[in-house]
This record gives structure tokens, sequence and C-alpha cells, in this order.
């Protein structure tokens, strides 16, 4: 099969690999049907994360079950399904809590890579959520946004308590962030003030749902975001990005007692102990349980309610996969689409 590795920064081959195989009971085989460049994966292509040996990329995928395990009963073969970035029996005591990625018995999903043809999945029953039927052609960009971004976006809004009567601020204007917008919205939020300098990520913002662009950063973000609160900060606060200043931003624009959810994957974030203490906001985050949103997320997606899939502002084929990779590393692009 064909499937892509990277090797360096800047440095991502589609190269010849050899195909999965069931390793385990648990596992799935799936014929891959369409993956994405995520904006964790910049992280190792700009060399900030180190890559020791060549690695297969893509951990968001939908697909097709090819291959199943002795103990896989909650998919078959032929079912189209939706999955989590991150693999989880979805049983036990932290599972049933809702936070399968932190699942006891849990695992990365892709180990094999999604941005490739074939993929193995392991605990594939706790992890694969199937699709009534074969989707339309058009839906498969938006439930692929379920088994990563949306669904980040979705936990974002939920550990920030997103919802009625609040205003949410949305710091990072990627992928994530834009679902965060979604997200805030479909869960009832009065006002959504997004937090982007570019112009097309603001006009998709204001298509999910914000009533409200601030341009500026930092400090002058934090002053900003007060000013329009009546000088108390936002309620709910979504932080997509994952550095020291967009934490910082994050906690300083929240008012005192509101709620911070933060999903951008940390690179030398340090909070000082005193901004802590005298913020007085909660902070709830890390990697999203994505597969605790799958079922709504998926339902709302057939239902035609929500059309996440817009974050894909670039489609590109499997053997041009680098290119997505250096659009969305120059802002290009906001989302790369893989077809297989």
């Amino acid at each position: 099969m064909r499937g892509a590795i990277i090797h360096g920064p800047g440095d991502v081959r589609v190269e010849d690999r050899e195909e999965p195989q069931i390793e385990k009971p648990t596992d799935a085989v799936l014929q891959v049907s369409a993956a994405c460049v995520c904006g964790s994966d910049m992280w190792p292509w700009r060399g900030i994360d180190e890559t020791k040996d060549p690695s297969p990329m893509g951990h968001e995928y939908v697909g097709v079950v090819e291959q199943i395990g002795a103990e896989v009963t909650n998919v078959k073969v032929g079912d189209f399904v939706v999955g989590s970035f991150m693999a989880s029996d979805n049983t036990c005591e932290i599972c049933q809590d809702g936070y399968q990625s932190r699942c006891l018995h849990g695992e990365f999903a892709c180990p094999t890579g999604a941005q490739s043809e074939l993929m193995r999945v392991p605990l594939a029953d706790g992890t694969l959520v199937a699709t009534p039927g074969q989707p339309d052609d058009d839906l498969i960009p938006s439930l692929l946004t379920a088994s990563d971004v949306l669904g980040t976006g979705w936990f974002a809004a939920v550990a920030a308590e997103a919802g009625p009567g609040k205003t949410v601020a949305v710091v990072g204007d990627g992928a994530v962030g834009l679902l965060g917008i979604l997200a805030a919205k479909q869960l009832g939020a009065e006002r959504i003030i997004a937090m982007s300098r570019h112009e097309s990520r603001q006009k998709l913002a204001r298509e999910f749902g914000a009533t409200d662009i601030v341009e500026e950063r930092g400090d002058d973000g934090v002053a900003r975001i007060k000013e329009m609160t009546g000088g108390y900060g936002a309620h709910s606060v979504i932080e997509a990005v994952g550095t020291q200043e967009s934490m910082l931003q994050a906690i300083h624009s929240t008012r005192p007692g509101g709620h911070v959810g933060f999903v951008g994957v940390a690179h030398d974030v340090a909070l000082p102990g005193d901004a802590l203490f005298g913020a007085e906001v909660h902070l709830l985050g890390g990697p999203a349980p994505v597969r605790r949103f799958l079922p709504e997320l998926i339902d709302l997606i057939l239902k035609r309610e929500i059309n996440p899939g817009k974050v894909f502002d670039l489609e590109v084929p499997l053997e041009e996969i680098a290119e997505g990779y250096k659009a969305m590393d120059e802002r290009r692009a906001i989302k790369a689409l893989v077809r297989m």
C-alpha cells in the first residue's frame, strides 16, 4: 500500500509500505476513505517536535472495515466507520466517566498511520462508530472532522462550559478554534468572540456562529475582550493553540469564576502560580475524549444540522500530501483533506 512517512522537518514522503494486518483479536483493519493533515502534524513538520526515525503520519480518518479480529463484535466488515485518534475500550471506569482519551487500556489509535490507503485500529469495538449505511459522498469531509478536530473543538466548548446566556471567546483561528465556535453556537452561547487576524478565517468563523471579531493578540487582545464585556472578561474561553502566549491570553480573558477549555497541544507552556491564584478561573482540557461525542456529532452531521467539513479549504490526493503540509505551514490553507 501507499502511505505518508515523515523523515524530518519539511520532509513528508508517500512511500510503498507493508499492508497492516490483524495483530490482536480486538483489532480492525480499515480501507481509508479520507484522512487529513492536523495542526498538530505541523509540530514535527516544522522541527519543533523531533523526528527520531521515519514515522507514519496521520490520526484523523474515516473508512470502510476490511478485516476484524475474532473478538470484534460492534462493527463488521463493510461498515463505514468514524474513529477517534485515541483507541479505548469504552468500558473501563474512566471511559464510563466520559474520558476515553485516558482509557485505562487505551493506546494511540493509528499505529500504522491514517494518511495511508489502509490502517490498523486497536480496540476496534470501543474506538469505532459505524454509520447507518454508506454516507453520501458530500458528508465524508464533515464525518472526517468528527474523528478529531470537531470532537476536539466540541470538548473545548464543553470544558469551557459554553451555553445559553454565555459570552465565549476563542483564542486560535485554526480548524480546532473554528469548530470550537461551531460547538459553542450549537451549545447555545449568546455571544461568540473569534480572535483572528485572517480575513478568510474570520469569514468562516462568522459562518459557524461568531458574533464578533478581535484582531488584537496578547495583552492588547485581553484588553479588547475586557472592554467588550464591561470589564469582566468572557464567561467561557477556548484555547486552541498551545503556546505560552495563547494560554495566558485565554486565562486573562476569562472573568473570575469563568471557565477555560484548553485543547491546543502544549509546547513550552509554564503557568505562573501567582497568575492562576489571582485569576480564580476554572481550567479543564487536554487530549479530547472524542469517542464521548462521536454518536451525537455523527447524528448532527447525517441530519445536515451542521457542516463542519467547511474547514477543509484544500483537497489533495495522497500522492501530493506534502503540498497539504506546505499549504498549512504557510497559512495558505486552514486544513487539507486527503482523498484515497
